[in-house]
Order: structure tokens, then sequence, then C-alpha cells
């Protein structure tokens, strides 16, 4: 811990920040922490609502001359534990992105959503390898792998970035690509945090307008067929197809669409690279597994990638664990339905399974820190958003389902799908041992007096 903070520091403070800074007890400090997952309430020290590098070099000063730990959120959609202590930087200011279509590159700042990006590279016949969600922070996401829509085909976002913009512990701004700095550049490249504060990075862009893509629904009497129909075509399907299932309950209440409510149902989230008619040759044998009782899959322009998922766009308390899975077979799924089919009393309010190999497999063998790579297909459970679970009744739910599918769960995940990190030993899954052992090291050089914290203590 470090000495008290006078309030002359505090104001020496703001006379070198352009956006905002606030201290513990300031009007606004709530507000300004406030993350995505409403059930997590931030109370550092100071908050500083950077607007420029400038105000993150003056931040990251600040907090070395106290003694303060430093944490950054653009979104807080990754905020799975309150902030106590130290300075927090908020990025949503630095939201700039600007797209230079000849070279293919955008280039984005640190609090930028996948939204912006997508947009304004569709104006240039362009798209980047984005996530599920457009609401969700671009750097963020990237920096811990990002597997999304179009993953098979593409792999990792991070496969794209060709540079960061960083501001390091030792209060400098750096270059960080695959000539300046590479033991950084390998490091944020599925690292994920603990290196620094990205500023921008330059990622490149690939020319694509339209897919064949969107979502089949399958009714409570369907799921099995559905879904043992989609284990069995996954294992033949190209890698031009990305696909997931989700086992969604939806709750009866009016802010769910009335075909939807109350349901429980299988989605079949779907994205096809190619030709409309070639995309819905290969989908056939899923239309045909089991009537859908909405069949939402045609050609759509790459703005509406996001559709596909359809994830919430609004804030709210969110409880989520996951992991990746080694291959998947027809005992799997009688093993889930077992514990999450219908029936089944479980607080979740959705269990996906994504198909990733093929792109995902590929990037395990490119140069960077991303771990999971190598297992073909993710896990997520998301509980109902109700707190008063989050402690005990979803953490005990979740153990039950997973101690009934032990056999088919990966030893290795990814950073971005762990949720909240409890252990040394979680920690580590995220990553390769190799990997793990290498970001360590490079952490250690870049911020040998840990300012910026990252993983349990």
């Amino acid at each position: 811990m470090g000495r008290p903070i006078t309030l002359d520091e505090l104001a020496e403070l703001r006379a070198g920040v352009s956006g905002v800074v606030l201290a513990r007890g300031d009007s606004g400090l709530a507000e300004e922490a406030a993350c995505f997952n409403t059930a997590i309430v931030h109370d550092p020290d100071v908050v500083v609502g950077a607007r420029t590098a400038d105000d993150m070099l003056a931040a990251v000063t600040f907090a070395s001359q106290h003694r303060l730990p430093v944490f950054v959120q653009a979104t807080g959609h990754g905020a799975f534990a309150p902030i106590t202590d130290g300075v927090l930087i908020t990025t949503r200011r630095m939201s700039g992105v600007s797209v230079d279509g000849a070279r293919r590159i955008a280039t984005i700042g640190a609090g930028a959503r996948w939204g912006a990006v997508v947009e304004r590279a569709a104006r240039q016949g362009l798209t980047p390898i984005t996530g599920s969600s457009t609401n969700v922070g671009a750097v963020g996401y990237t920096l811990g792998g990002g597997l999304g829509p179009l993953a098979r085909t593409y792999g990792f976002t991070a496969d794209w970035v060709r540079g960061f913009s960083v501001v390091t512990a030792d209060g400098r701004l750096v270059r960080a690509t695959a000539d300046e700095h590479p033991d950084l550049f390998w490091a944020l490249r599925g690292g994920k945090g603990g290196l620094g504060i990205v500023v921008d990075m330059d990622l490149e862009l690939i020319p694509l307008t339209h897919v064949y893509g969107g979502g089949l629904f399958f009714d409570t009497d369907h799921i099995e067929d559905a879904l043992r129909a989609w284990v069995e075509w996954v294992h033949e399907v190209p890698d031009t197809v990305t696909s997931s299932v989700a086992l969604l309950r939806f709750p009866p209440i009016d802010e769910v669409p009335e075909n939807l409510r109350g349901r429980f149902a299988l989605h079949l989230r779907f994205a096809f690279v190619g030709d409309s008619a070639e995309g819905e040759r290969i989908l056939q044998p899923m239309r045909a597994a089991a009537p859908a009782f909405l069949d939402l899959i045609g050609d759509m322009p790459t703005t509406e990638i996001g559709s596909i998922h359809d994830d919430p766009d609004q804030a709210g308390p969110a409880w989520d664990r996951g992991m990746q899975l080694a291959d998947i077979d027809d005992d799997f799924v009688t093993a889930l339905l077992s514990r999450a089919g219908a029936g089944k009393d479980v607080p979740f309010i959705a269990i996906e399974i994504r198909h990733i190999g093929a792109g995902a497999t590929r990037s395990a063998a490119l140069d960077s820190a991303v771990g999971g790579g190598a297992a073909p297909f993710t896990l997520v459970m998301i509980g109902v958003p109700l707190p008063e679970l989050f402690d005990t009744v979803l953490p005990q739910s979740s153990d039950y389902i997973v101690s009934g599918i032990l056999p088919w769960i990966a030893e290795e995940t990814n950073i971005n799908f762990l949720g909240h990190v409890a252990s040394t030993q979680q920690f580590a899954s995220a990553w390769p041992a190799d990997a793990f052992s290498r970001l360590n090291e490079t952490r250690s050089a870049w911020d040998p007096d840990r300012i910026f914290v990252y993983g349990p203590s």
C-alpha cells in the first residue's frame, strides 16, 4: 500500500489530465467506474477517464509514485471481481476508429466497440474478424485472442493484429509490432493483461461484404434430435463454416419476444463464407434433422454479423463459466442433456457450445500468446441474472454439469472464456505451459513491480 493521497496531489493529477479524475467519495465516481456486469461495483482510490495517451501516462506515473496498482476498463464486459483500491483508467472516451482502405488496416482506439469498427470497415467493402457481440470493446476482446462467428475460417482475431501503441509501466509510449519490441507484441496477442495499457491497435481487415448466416431455433421436443445431428454434422463441414449451438431457457417475461417467451429451445448459430446456394446446401442436413420453429438464416451483410448470436447489448448482472472441450460425440450429448436438458431444473439461461477448430486450430501454430487453439470446442454456461445466486447456487450447479462431462473437458482453455479466475492453477490453464511461462517472463520484463495487476495474487 502506498501513502495517503493528498488533495494537492490530486489537484496536480487533474491539471495533467484532459479527461476526468475522480477520487473515492466524489460524485460521479460510481458512474465512471460502472461496467457492463452491474453485479460488480468498483470503488478504487482514483478513477482516470482518459481521453489521450498523455492522460494514461499521467495516471501510470501517479500510480507508480503512490505505489498503487493500475487497472484498465473499456466496456467492463470482462469484469468479474470488484476493484477496491488503486487507479482505474477508463478508456471509453478513446473510441476513435479510422480505416486505411488501401492497406486494409483499421486503427482502433482503446475504448472502441466492435460495432464502430464493423460499420467503418463496411464503407470500404471490408470487415474485421470480430466477436459475436458488436457491443464488446474491440481491444480487450482481442488481447485475449478473440473467437467470433468467423473463427473456423479466419482464426483468432489476435492473428490479424499488426501493431499496438502501448503505455508501459515505466511511463513510456511504445510501439509493439513484429519488428519493434516483438516480445511485447507476442504477449499482447493473447496474453490479455498485466503488460501495459493499449492506446490503440492496428488490425488487418478482410475483403468481405456478405455471409450466409443466421440462426435456427428448435423447440423442446426436437432439441435432442437437433443437437445429436449437429454433433455429427460439424465433423463434416468445411472450414468456411463456423457454428455453435445454445440451450436457451427463455424467461416468461415481457422483455422476451412473444414467440420465444417461456420456451426451452436449441439455437443453432451459423455463418458460411461463400456463395449462398452452397451455404444452403451445406446447412441442409441441419434443416432436415428436425423442424425449426424459427428459420432466420439467409444472405446477410457483414454489418449484421452480430445478429447471428444476438448477444445482449444492455448492461445487467452477469455470471458465466467457460471451458474448452476435446472432441465431442453422441455420448457427450447424452451426458449433457441428462443434467441440463428438458425437465432439468438448472439456473442457466444459456449453455453454448462453439465449434472452433480449423482456422482457430491453425492459430495455435502461429507465434502468439493465444491459448486454447488446440481444443476444437468451447462451452460456456451463462447463469440467470440474479446476484443472490452468484456465490453458491450457480457455482454448485455448474460443478454438477461439469462433473457429468468431465471426459470431454480439455486441459487447456482460453482466457476470454474463463470468467472469474479463482486460482493460479485455473489462470495457468488459459495457455499452454510453455506460453504461460513465457508470458510470466515477459510480464516481469515489462512490469517488474507489477503495477498492472493481473491474475490471482
